[in-house]
């Protein structure tokens, strides 16, 4: 966008005596037109700045004009730098450049290694281990939606198993749990809903516009797939596991809640919901995993597994 490439060539221009116009051009990956272009904006707006030609010719702001860089403390900086690392993964190539050109144009000389050693010391990653190729496509083009007010649609595949059609008004893009939602309106069901994106198919940006300020909507402030599911009362199940798969349980319960048991196994206290994923986290253990209490966890288990066994044992169906 022309207004964030104007603040970023502002605060780039308040950290250096003098940037070339080849040098701008080539940062913001535009024409040097376009530069000349932004400079004479800057320049209309009030900040006045300072054309030189020649081998060492540029553009600077007058001296007067450099900002107090004491602002920021350098936990400030590294934090918006971590911060920017974890977000990098959804956020476009010029995003990324005009973000970061902002923040380093508050880094004093005499503190830019200490900051840049800080910022790597932790690495927030928001990106999915795995995700569907589509997801990151999805993500871009809502993301603009949502910027430009424009209603989409696209086909849903629910947790249940149904396909339906959906028509919303896109609010908000988000990752949760490594996963990438989309928060809106839906026109369909009438009411506020979360979608996953990677469920999503035959997305369209429509050309309809919805407006924020004439529709009476109150976003909530937190919707979510899972609500009803948190809302179950969460209990703790006993197992006994291999210790093949102790460091897969770990993930789920943590160290401190496994204890040894004998030579090979160990007892696990896992956090559980009483439906279909909690279930079918255990199941995933295979055989090297086994619920021992309570008792109607361990009997429902048992009902599963039976029919399962009855799917596998039957004629094959040619």
């Amino acid at each position: 966008m022309k207004i964030d490439r104007l603040i970023s060539i502002i605060l780039l221009l308040l950290e250096k005596k003098k940037v070339s116009a080849r040098e701008l051009s080539e940062t913001f990956e535009v024409s040097l037109r376009t530069i000349y272009r932004d400079i004479e904006t800057i320049d209309m707006s009030g900040i006045p700045i300072i054309s030189t030609t020649g081998v060492n010719g540029g553009f600077q702001i007058m001296e007067k004009y450099k900002i107090d860089k004491n602002v920021f403390s350098v936990s400030d900086l590294v934090a918006l730098l971590r911060g920017l690392q974890g977000v990098s993964a959804v956020m476009s190539r010029e995003e990324i450049v005009h973000t970061t050109a902002k923040i380093q144009s508050l880094i004093p000389a005499e503190q830019a290694n200490e900051i840049e050693l800080r910022s790597n010391q932790v690495l927030l990653d928001l990106q999915p281990w795995k995700e569907h190729p589509k997801v990151q496509t999805y993500f871009s083009e809502i993301k603009e939606a949502v910027k430009n007010q424009q209603l989409i649609s696209f086909a849903y595949f629910n947790r249940s198993g149904h396909t339906s059609k959906r028509k919303v008004e896109p609010y908000r893009v988000m990752i949760k749990a490594h996963s990438c939602y989309l928060m809106g309106f839906c026109l369909v069901r009438n009411e506020f809903r979360l979608f996953k994106l990677v469920r999503m198919s035959e997305l369209q940006i429509l050309n309809e516009l919805f407006s924020l300020r004439e529709l009476p909507r109150e976003l909530p402030h937190i919707i979510s797939e899972f609500t009803d599911m948190m809302d179950k009362k969460q209990i703790t199940v006993k197992l006994r596991i291999h210790e093949s798969v102790r460091d897969k349980v770990i993930d789920y319960c943590g160290n401190e809640n496994i204890t040894p048991f004998n030579e090979d196994h160990f007892i696990a206290l896992l956090p559980f919901i009483d439906d279909d994923s909690g279930y079918n986290l255990i199941l995933g253990f295979g055989d090297k995993c086994e619920c021992l209490e309570p008792v109607e966890v361990r009997n429902e288990l048992i009902r599963r597994i039976d029919n399962l066994a009855r799917l596998y044992t039957r004629p094959l169906l040619q």
